[in-house]
């Protein structure tokens, strides 16, 4: 004798299939009269880096000596690296002549208008310890990049 199967999953699948219809259609018909649904995935996403990402940007972009040649090429704004490639003897970057011990980031601020920055402190074998204000473009739309750096003296 053949098995039978129960009808309850079967009616369950329809009920759910049913539903998922009603909902299909209640969802057209408010989008039509121009009631507006939750918003899409992309649109929750923020317009503008955060200050811990351009933190972390930084740290890494500096390291402890400095930028990697690589860095200086593709996280540099075009015009810095202009300004940078016609400073002789001088690393526009990090405000010296040579390279640094060690470096820190200090904490970034942001402004709504798309621009953040952070200090950021150079530490030498002898001498004082140097600080200079790097600048990073916020808008998600473009790849973070440095865009102008500073010498605090």
């Amino acid at each position: 004798m053949p098995m039978r199967m129960p009808l309850a999953p079967l009616f369950r699948d329809r009920s759910r299939a049913a539903r998922t219809t009603a909902g299909c259609a209640l969802a057209l018909a408010l989008a039509a009269a121009g009631v507006a649904g939750p918003a899409p995935a992309a649109a929750a996403r923020p317009k503008q880096y955060t200050t811990a990402q351009v933190h972390a940007f930084l740290v890494k972009f500096y390291g402890q000596h400095g930028p990697s040649a690589s860095d200086r090429i593709h996280k540099v704004d075009a015009d810095l690296r202009k300004r940078a490639a016609a400073a002789k003897g001088h690393d526009v970057l990090l405000c010296a002549r040579s390279a640094p011990r060690s470096i820190s980031v200090g904490r970034v601020r942001a402004e709504p208008s798309g621009m953040g920055w952070a200090t950021v402190t150079t530490y030498w074998k002898s001498g004082p310890q140097k600080h200079l204000t790097a600048y990073v473009g916020l808008k998600r739309e473009l790849p973070m990049k440095l865009y102008d750096v500073t010498c605090d003296e």
